[in-house]
């Protein structure tokens, strides 16, 4: 059987409710849930590309304690209640990725 780490980013909702921000599993990590809330500060901003920025930066932080990075990330799935914002957090996104993917009709 594998053995499972876990890794914390300080969120209260891991302590509460059992949470990680990112699994190792093996040869796999599952980053989950990451918002752009700054844990250094304790705080979000209300501009979406901050949020973007901030939450790649939370995500980037994850997969290092992980022992990887953002070159092998496999399947991305981002989350943005308004349509309009894809495409200016689109850029921060290819900023890591390399690459800018389209929103389904």
């Amino acid at each position: 059987m594998t053995r499972r780490r876990a890794i914390l980013s300080g969120s209260t909702f891991e302590e509460r409710i059992g949470y990680a921000r990112a699994v190792v599993d093996g040869d796999r990590v599952h980053v989950s849930g990451t918002t752009g809330f700054d844990y250094a500060t304790m705080t979000i901003s209300d501009d979406v590309v901050e949020q973007a920025e901030q939450c790649l930066r939370n995500v980037g932080a994850a997969l290092a304690e992980a022992g990887c990075g953002f070159a092998d990330v496999v399947r991305v799935r981002y989350l943005l209640p308004d349509r309009d914002d894809f495409e200016p957090c689109c850029r921060c996104c290819a900023a890591v990725s390399g690459r800018c993917g389209r929103p389904r009709p």
